[in-house]
């Protein structure tokens, strides 16, 4: 299975290493599916690290390790998924985990994306992190 991280997702793993988002990279280690996140999604994690968590943003880079980084969707990727309903600065998101052939689209951002939530889009299921850390868990048992 092949999760794509947005930014919140990226956030919160560095900023709570005990949580949801951190509990899915540490599986991702022990082999259980691949991550991938693109440079939006990165440099908006980044941003928001050095803006609110400076002392933090040391802890991005080995994350960032554990996962490919694909490259950023195309214009027409972009504008369909602002068709879609999608902010500008969220678009590229959607975009790109579509282009990089992920099958769930992990995302806290229940403002911009939550009513796309448990929706396949383009073969790409949206769903928040709790979900995609859920079954990760299934998979185990």
């Amino acid at each position: 299975m092949i999760l794509f991280l947005g930014a919140n997702v990226l956030f919160s793993a560095v900023r709570n290493p005990e949580g949801r988002a951190a509990a899915i990279i540490e599986l991702a280690g022990h082999g259980l599916c691949s991550l991938v996140s693109s440079p939006h999604a990165v440099e908006e994690a980044r941003r928001n690290l050095d803006l609110k968590h400076p002392e933090l943003a040391p802890r991005l880079a080995p994350l960032l390790s554990m996962l490919r980084i694909c490259r950023e969707s195309s214009p027409e990727g972009v504008a369909w998924a602002e068709a879609e309903g999608l902010p500008l600065k969220d678009a590229p998101i959607l975009a790109a985990a579509v282009e990089a052939r992920a099958d769930l689209l992990v995302t806290g951002d229940r403002a911009h994306f939550g009513r796309l939530y448990g929706r396949k889009v383009r073969g790409l299921e949206v769903v928040p992190t709790a979900t995609a850390l859920a079954r990760l868990l299934k998979a185990l048992a």
